[in-house]
């Protein structure tokens, strides 16, 4: 099914250790990916290039850390599914703490 999506041009999306699940269907071959530390390994999908950044978008594919992410992961989400101006609404609506 994931491979399905990815080739008819649809996003996939995982968050904590669910990019493993990319990674073992293919999905991450050649693309920057993140995932909970120790999930995702350089041999886990060739030429992966792993990153530490909160949220990673490689073309289609969208990865993310974990459940401190999970708010940035789904702002991501929403801009790329229906744009910038939809996730600045609903981020005014999430009342974020500046930090």
């Amino acid at each position: 099914m994931l491979q399905q999506f990815a080739r008819t041009g649809r996003y996939t999306a995982a968050i904590c250790a669910a990019p493993g699940v990319l990674a073992h269907a293919g999905l991450l071959e050649g693309r920057a990916a993140t995932s909970y530390p120790g999930f995702l390994k350089p041999d886990s999908a060739p030429g992966i290039r792993l990153r530490e950044d909160a949220v990673v978008i490689d073309g289609k594919v969208v990865t993310s850390r974990g459940p401190g992410t999970a708010v940035p992961f789904g702002l991501s989400l929403i801009e790329l599914l229906a744009g910038k101006a939809a996730r600045s609404a609903v981020q005014e609506r999430l009342q974020l703490p500046s930090v």
